[in-house]
Order: C-alpha cells, then sequence, then structure tokens
C-alpha cells in the first residue's frame, strides 16, 4: 500500500512540475498583454508599424481612412479616390 502512494504521489509531483511552453499569454507570436488584458502587438524593429496612407500593401491594397481598399483612382480636383 505504502509502494502505491509513494508512486502516485511521485506521478502527481512530476505531473505539476511540468510546464506548458508560454505562447506569451495567449497572445499569438509578435503580441503581448496590456494593462488592461487586451493583446497588442509588440513595437521595435523587426515588427510590422503603423500603415501608411495611400501606400499599396500587397495582399491588402492601399490604407486609407482606416481600412484597405483594392483600387484607386484619381479625382478630377487632384487627390485620389478609393473603392
Amino acid at each position: 500500500m505504502n509502494k502505491l502512494l509513494a508512486v502516485a504521489l511521485a506521478a502527481t509531483v512530476t505531473i505539476a512540475g511540468a510546464s506548458a511552453a508560454s505562447a506569451r499569454d495567449g497572445c499569438g507570436r509578435g503580441a503581448h498583454r496590456g494593462p488592461a488584458g487586451h493583446c497588442r502587438p509588440n513595437v521595435g524593429p523587426g515588427y510590422a508599424q503603423r500603415p501608411v496612407i495611400g501606400v499599396f500593401y500587397p495582399g491588402r491594397g492601399y490604407w486609407y481612412n482606416n481600412r484597405y481598399y483594392q483600387h484607386r483612382y484619381r479625382h478630377h480636383r487632384g487627390g485620389w479616390r478609393y473603392r
């Protein structure tokens, strides 16, 4: 009986001591938890920065007004129109 209890205790300690791989608080690669608990992107060299208005991003489109547009054309008064 003591042997069975010792094996069960050893197994419990081993399982409790093993830790799973950390995924940085569940936010995924390139992100971390902010003060309010929401996921935020990491900032610094090698990480994506804010998109620039009027620049075409392959696979996404032109960034304008907080969204991506697939097409743009010149407006007759100057400037660009996005659709």
